[in-house]
């Protein structure tokens, strides 16, 4: 028995496509959402904070009480700025966790999909399509191979981003203690 073209199955390859670009886009907005909150707490309280400064500034006397409010205003805006930072890293990573975890379940059922094709051509293919068979099973091999270290370069680069925020903060936090 051959399998033939069937418009149910591209009918259904459209909708499941369909739905994976919706989770995608509906990941990605929610991280914009998430971004967009944080960066509106984050200005109101600077404003709030900015303010109260001001407010403070306007009624110090002389010109050391003056620095004496600076230098207390250093380390909580230090540490602020820690947080926002982190916060905009963390929602950051994950997004992008998230879309590529749904990339790669779609390219793990395309990878099976085009599997269970080639099986089914070469079922029904004259003698000698081994050699076909053989080169589509390569070729997602290789696509396997490509997919995978692109995941461990991308892992990679993220454990740097984090060492590096991790380093930073920490040095951010040193310096405004020690003012």
């Amino acid at each position: 028995m051959t399998k033939q073209f069937n418009t149910d199955d591209l009918i259904a390859a459209n909708s499941a496509a369909l739905a994976h670009f919706q989770s995608v886009a509906n990941t990605a907005l929610a991280a914009v959402e998430s971004l967009a909150a944080l960066n509106l707490g984050f200005a109101r309280e600077s404003l709030e904070t900015s303010a109260k400064h001001a407010q403070s500034a306007i009624s110090a006397k002389t010109p050391q009480e003056i620095a004496a409010l600076q230098s207390q205003a250093v380390k909580p805006a230090a540490e602020t700025l820690v947080t926002y930072t982190r916060s905009v890293y963390e929602i950051s990573t994950g997004a992008a966790k998230e879309i590529a975890d749904l990339i790669k379940g779609q390219f793990d059922q395309l990878n099976k999909t085009a599997q269970e094709n080639a099986l089914t051509v070469a079922k029904n293919t004259p003698f000698g399509a081994d050699v076909a068979l053989a080169a589509v099973k390569q070729a997602v091999a290789a696509g396997n191979t490509a997919y995978e270290n692109f995941s461990k370069a991308t892992k990679q680069a993220a454990e740097l981003t984090e060492a590096n925020i991790t380093k930073a903060t920490t040095a951010a936090v040193r310096a405004a203690k020690a003012k």
